[in-house]
């Protein structure tokens, strides 16, 4: 199941001493740690390491009926089998972290995400040449926080503007929070700095768009 993605707009490309940093991150938050390609990172996140507790107990792992047959009845022995859910319970979340744009990569992605976005590029006051996605595997609660946070963490390391789209109701949400540079898209677009999004997962009510 995928989760929430999360966009850091650029400027200009990610110099090759900002690219260096931006891996030297992602090595040291991750417990798996997978290069396809410069700039694009497979990776499992402890999120511990952003600083956030997902309730886990013991090892992390629960045992759960393995549905072998369906629906359809199992005799004792298949019965009593029982399994992993390495997705369900599995403390290190797993994420794609990629820098888009020409001469990076996935530039058609790029184009297409970044088509006619006139009142994005006023809120930003620049238009963007290249960006980073943060997306999530799973589509946990925790999946949401840490997303956030480790958004905000590249951010740290490489500048850029966070862009996310807005679930309804979240507009009264995020409007007073610091680091908002403003809301565009019919209100369903916001644009702010890492502080904003480190604002933003302390709320109750917050959520992302999956």
């Amino acid at each position: 199941m995928s989760g929430p993605t999360l966009v850091i707009e650029l400027a200009e490309p990610l110099s090759s001493a900002a690219l260096r940093e931006f891996r030297a991150l992602m090595v040291g938050l991750s417990s798996r740690f997978t290069e396809k390609r410069p700039g694009f990172f497979d990776v499992h996140v402890p999120v511990e390491r952003l600083g956030v507790e997902d309730g886990w107990e013991g090892d992390g792992l629960k045992p759960f009926p393995l549905r072998v047959l369906g629906d359809a009845p199992a005799d004792e022995g298949l019965a009593a089998l029982v399994g992993f859910d390495p997705w369900r319970e599995d403390p290190h979340r797993p994420f794609l972290v990629y820098a888009m744009g020409p001469g990076v990569g996935d530039e058609t992605t790029f184009e297409a995400e970044h088509a006619d976005e006139p009142e994005v590029e006023d809120v930003l006051g620049f238009r963007p040449t290249h960006a980073v996605n943060v997306s999530a595997c799973c589509n946990r609660g925790i999946d949401h926080v840490a997303t956030a946070l480790l958004t905000a963490a590249v951010m740290d390391v490489i500048g850029g503007v966070a862009k996310a789209e807005l679930p309804d109701g979240q507009v009264p949400v995020v409007a007073g929070l610091p680091g908002v540079l403003g809301i565009a898209d019919n209100d369903w677009m916001v644009l702010g700095t890492a502080e904003f999004l480190r604002a933003w997962v302390e709320d109750p009510a917050f959520r992302l768009v999956k």
